[in-house]
């Protein structure tokens, strides 16, 4: 499903209205329509008491229509404006001179004292205050509120987005509405779906409001919800080399964990053949925890991290590779950092840059982009923040726009981690993750990722498909263990050993619980 800017869905309002001619009100009433039929389905109408809260934008021409739906259908409405009704124009005044009509009661409030009790004898709330166009932080009568309103502890429908969430960002400007159910239009805007905004929605659901598919499905649309391509078949008859074949260039004498995670869970998750060139001290006791690894112990600097003279050898077996992967665990030894400079430049297989490695190639950036074969860069906010030069909360407020740069300058996959993951293409295509949990924050987590999509390569993929496959499995495998452990105190030992699950359920069907919430937004 494709995933709307504001301005991107302001166009699409656009055409509609002027290529098909979908009238402003109609696209208004299908708006309310999808609203009301959500309340209708999911919380029922008749005999119940609703207060609808309007702003004075379109926004609040959609809250009028659903006042209408609930009354008509045997729902006891308020209707409670913020703002100056005069300032209502087009379908929303149109929208609000019907329902001035209907004996429900519908007043401008100066305040939250006289609406208190309303609110609190209410059964469920309808939020129609602001809209995707927010635009700077709530305060004042707005801010009251939408305290008021999360205070209250009602059922709360929001329409298009929760009040004071950003549309373009997910960011909260100031205070927000936390909503139990979302009805967004035509698509879901990227406040939807980015944290914290995709938290404050609830339940989403996404009405096209009569759009054409081409408009929905447009290919200048360039950021997705992340519902990747089908796992190839095993092969009945295939050897380990079938599976892929990946040489992971990871750890030093004070990191163990990291090139355990990235080398084993490339196995874990279905690939054939992992071969970890690790210095030659700490093999032994990777070894111990890993041995289906094939190890290729490497010599070593003064501080125990792997020295530049194995460049020539690791070049060389390279070449037998299906993929590399640099950097797990390497260490910030200057020799180390040059030996990652170097091979970056050399090696001709697809790489995958995680962790010390993103660091050493930060010194020299045009290594990435003169690279001949594909790049796939793996960064947490900080490791991105060094990748760009702009600060983690820049990269945190443009996150999409950022990323999309990034990857197009640098000729480079981008997996930008966190929650609800972003993996960005040269091509500007943006993929948003939806599986996973607060729970893979943990030390660990980014090298079982790396190892999940070099199996995804593995098993066939390509290599685009391979790391959304990949951050998508990786996910579903935390999600299984929290469903097991909870999210408090997983570790990346427990989304290791949950990776074949994980695979197995992509395989075979995912349970109805993960399928509903990965779908991202519902469909109406």
């Amino acid at each position: 499903m494709k995933v709307s800017s504001v301005s991107e869905m302001r166009e699409m309002d656009r055409t509609a209205i002027e290529k098909f001619g979908i009238a402003e009100e109609l696209l208004m009433e299908n708006a309310g329509e999808a609203t009301y039929s959500v309340i209708l389905n999911t919380f029922g109408i008749r005999g119940k008491r609703f207060i609808v809260f309007c702003g004075i934008g379109n926004n609040g021409g959609d809250g009028f229509v659903v006042a209408r739906k609930l009354h008509s259908n045997g729902g006891d409405v308020k209707v409670f404006i913020l703002g100056d009704r005069s300032k209502y124009k087009g379908p929303a005044k149109m929208n609000l001179d019907i329902v001035s009509r209907m004996p429900m009661e519908i007043k401008e409030i100066q305040g939250t004292d006289s609406i208190r009790g309303d609110v609190f004898h209410s059964h469920a709330i309808v939020d129609a205050i602001f809209g995707t166009g927010l635009t700077r932080d709530v305060g004042g009568l707005y801010g009251d509120v939408i305290e008021l309103i999360n205070e209250s502890g009602k059922t709360v429908f929001s329409a298009d987005i929760p009040s004071g969430v950003a549309g373009d960002t997910g960011k909260i400007k100031g205070v927000a509405i936390k909503a139990d159910y979302t009805v967004t239009y035509g698509l879901p805007k990227i406040g939807n779906m980015l944290y914290p905004g995709f938290e404050r929605c609830g339940k989403l659901y996404v009405t096209h409001i009569s759009f054409p598919p081409s408009l929905y499905n447009n290919e200048d649309l360039r950021i997705e919800i992340n519902h990747t391509a089908r796992l190839p078949a095993r092969d009945k008859d295939g050897h380990k080399g079938s599976f892929g074949q990946v040489l992971f260039i990871a750890g030093a004498s004070s990191y163990f964990g990291a090139p355990y995670f990235a080398a084993l869970s490339f196995l874990k998750a279905g690939g054939g053949y992992s071969r970890l060139a690790a210095p030659g001290s700490v093999t032994p006791f990777i070894a111990n925890r890993g041995s289906e690894i094939v190890f290729v112990p490497q010599e070593e600097t003064s501080g125990g991290s792997i020295s530049l003279q194995n460049k020539d050898a690791l070049v060389e077996l390279s070449e037998a590779m299906d993929m590399v992967v640099l950097g797990p665990g390497l260490s910030l030894d200057e020799e180390t950092q040059q030996l990652t400079r170097e091979l970056a430049r050399e090696i001709k297989k697809p790489l995958l840059i995680d962790g010390d490695g993103i660091t050493a190639l930060c010194r020299d950036l045009q290594i990435i982009r003169q690279r001949g074969s594909e790049t796939i860069l793996t960064p947490h906010p900080g490791e991105m923040s060094r990748i760009t030069g702009k600060s983690v909360q820049e990269i945190d407020e443009k996150k999409i726009n950022i990323l999309q740069r990034s990857s197009r300058e640098l000729n480079a996959i981008i997996v930008l981690k966190g929650a609800h993951s972003l993996i960005g293409y040269p091509d500007e295509k943006v993929l948003i993750n939806v599986s996973g949990n607060s729970g893979m924050a943990t030390a660990g987590s980014g090298d079982v990722l790396t190892g999940t999509i070099a199996a995804m390569y593995g098993l066939g993929l390509s290599l685009e498909d391979a790391v959304a496959k990949g951050v998508f499995i990786h996910g579903v495998s935390g999600d299984l263990a929290a469903q097991d452990k909870g999210e408090d105190g997983i570790t990346a030992q427990d989304i290791l050993n949950y990776l074949p699950l994980a695979v197995k359920m992509v395989r075979e069907g995912l349970d109805e619980t993960l399928r509903d919430r990965y779908a991202g937004a519902r469909i109406i």
